[in-house]
């Protein structure tokens, strides 16, 4: 259907920014983000470290490998992350704030163990700081996106800083697919959604992602130069009781050798934030979260992400979190 060849296109400097961005966020979850301020040439300077990084010996990459980080930093190889239980067919580079390691006491939140230091290629080592630079400016980028939000659905702007701030967990990815699996699979990633607030992704000119749309079916995102593909994720389907929606999407791998780059930037809270429901005029018309036994959401925040990183990391989780597994 010719409704479903584009997602929404918002500008954050239109004048009309407020009614799209409503309409998007509450009908589809998804949309391209133009009018960002972020420049072409801190953009390149990302990518072709990231490129370089993925050229590097396989032996450079797996000495980064996140099997050795209790916290879930690092380099995962191809085939070893899962999403809904089957094999993903990419492999990335796990990068979060640059904190110093917490490790858990027996009266704390065993979701501490997601804070903690990156793993960094000593041969490249303006990888780190185009990636730490990244963080920030899309921090920004994201804080302004949700504020946006808030009013465009008459909630209070500032509802949410408190949660944010310095002690803000945010989480990027530096993925490479690489191309279809031997065995013929085609799932670069599998559908899911995401568990923080907002995702920005930045993604290269294959294409492959796709977003679950009314009909029930997945339809192909076009990239668009210059735009990053934002979606909502779980924590404001929670914050607004379903009123605004978090979306399935999925990656398909590209066809025989071709490679795909992506860069997904996940804008999440402290660990231990409790997110708290929104004040906004239309909740009595909010339909309730979706509910699925299978995933369950938590109040603070960290358990959620701890949950879907033991899911996705079994090596990770089976080395350094076996008693914090689910018994099968």
């Amino acid at each position: 259907m010719s409704s479903y060849q584009q997602l929404p296109i918002i500008d954050l400097t239109a004048p009309d920014l407020h009614a799209r961005l409503h309409s998007a966020a509450h009908d589809v979850g998804f949309f391209q983000l133009v009018g960002h301020g972020v420049g072409a040439e801190e953009t390149e300077r990302l990518l072709s470290a990231m490129r370089r990084f993925f050229a590097l010996p396989e032996a450079e990459r797996l000495a980064l490998d996140n099997i050795n980080s209790p916290h879930f930093r690092g380099y995962t190889r191809t085939g070893d992350e899962r999403t809904g239980g089957a094999r993903d067919w990419r492999d990335q580079l796990d990068i979060g704030a640059e904190r110093a390691a917490r490790v858990p006491g027996p009266a704390d939140a065993p979701y501490w163990w997601l804070q903690g230091p990156n793993q960094w290629p000593a041969a490249l080592p303006e990888l780190r700081a185009a990636a730490l630079a990244w963080v920030e400016r899309l921090s920004a980028v994201a804080q302004r996106l949700l504020r946006e939000l808030l009013v465009a659905i008459g909630a209070p702007a500032d509802f949410y800083d408190p949660i944010f701030g310095e002690h803000a967990h945010p989480h990027l990815k530096l993925v490479r697919y690489p191309g279809s699996a031997s065995d013929g699979g085609d799932q670069g990633v599998g559908a899911h959604k995401d568990y923080g607030f907002l995702t920005l992704l930045l993604q290269d000119q294959v294409g492959g992602l796709q977003v679950q749309r009314a009909d029930g079916f997945f339809h192909d995102v076009p990239p668009l130069p210059g735009a990053f593909v934002v979606n909502l994720g779980e924590l404001l389907e929670v914050a607004t009781h379903g009123y605004l929606i978090a979306t399935n999407h999925r990656v398909v791998s590209p066809p025989g050798a071709t490679e795909r780059f992506s860069v997904p930037f996940f804008y999440n809270p402290r660990l231990d934030a409790r997110v708290e429901p929104v004040p906004f005029p239309y909740a009595s018309s909010a339909p309730g979260i979706t509910a699925d036994p299978g995933n369950p959401l938590f109040a603070e925040y960290g358990y959620n992400e701890l949950k879907g990183k033991l899911r996705a990391h079994p090596l990770v989780a089976e080395r350094h979190h076996s008693g914090l597994l689910t018994p099968a």
